[in-house]
């Protein structure tokens, strides 16, 4: 067991160190964004790397942190153990994990191309948890740490044509349930973030069913507000938090029945990181 130090508050962020992946834009870029404004140093990992270095070059001349940037695909092999590598070469400490990249696709399974679910399974699945479990031991040694890890409402109920990023998401946030509780003693604050359709360039075009979208700045501010709790997930807006719960209480043919109605002949796909 390791008690967690009177002196640690997960929401004092000054001189810490965050790593930020699907940092480009969106939720990860405004990430970026609040916790360079509250005094964090970063690292901002994504495919882009002119959104990287244009975003890192902002964020150095308004706050005076020091920005790391890494272009990489974490959906592609070995991708979470050369980010590993990175930061041991850099020098760098990881007290600020943020899971933020994700692959989503919408249309009916029977369309979907086989190499299509393979990257949003490795994105999606693999790379949340193997980033965790390789940046997680240390920050159980040094007695504190932060873990975010992006689920969505998608994780609180199946959505036809939109079935691998609603199962997706369901593991993120069962795994992340499940390591709050192991590491509550730890000093370590691991949580998942579930945001609905929130306006970010994954959901260009799209309108929500909910009406207006959420914005990334909404759904940052909620997260780092709730960084002094002991919840193990926390999702973004009253609405989408009814929504998300309502699922549970309602039978099981009438959800699917719902989203199946809603979703129906939308055929999209994006990719955040």
């Amino acid at each position: 067991m390791h008690p967690q130090p009177p002196s640690f508050k997960p929401s004092v962020i000054t001189g810490q160190t965050a790593l930020i992946t699907g940092a480009s834009s969106g939720i990860g870029a405004e990430f970026a964004e609040q916790l360079a404004s509250r005094g964090a140093n970063l690292i901002l990992v994504a495919r882009s790397i002119e959104k990287l270095e244009a975003l890192a070059a902002s964020l150095r001349e308004k706050y005076q942190v020091e920005v790391h940037t890494e272009k990489l695909d974490l959906s592609s092999p070995d991708a979470s153990k050369r980010l590993s590598q990175f930061v041991t070469e850099q020098g760098l400490q990881v007290d600020f994990l943020v899971n933020n990249a994700g692959f989503s696709s919408i249309g009916p399974a029977v369309e979907m191309d086989p190499d299509d679910t393979d990257e949003l399974v490795n994105l999606n699945v693999k790379a949340v948890m193997e980033n965790t479990v390789r940046f997680l031991p240390a920050m159980v040694s040094r007695g504190g740490g932060v873990i975010i890890n992006i689920a969505g409402t998608g994780a609180f109920q199946p959505a036809p044509y939109m079935a691998g990023r609603t199962a997706s998401a369901a593991f993120v946030l069962s795994f992340t349930q499940a390591l709050s509780a192991e590491n509550a003693d730890t000093g370590v604050r691991i949580f998942a973030l579930c945001p609905g359709p929130t306006e970010t360039p994954m959901t260009a075009g799209q309108s929500s069913p909910l009406g207006k979208m959420r914005t990334p700045a909404q759904v940052v501010t909620t997260a780092l507000k709730a960084l002094d709790s002991r919840k193990a997930s926390v999702v973004d807006g009253r609405l989408n938090a009814f929504v998300a719960r309502l699922g549970s209480r309602l039978p099981e043919s009438m959800i699917l029945t719902l989203a199946a109605r809603i979703m129906r002949g939308t055929q999209i796909q994006s990719h955040s990181g």
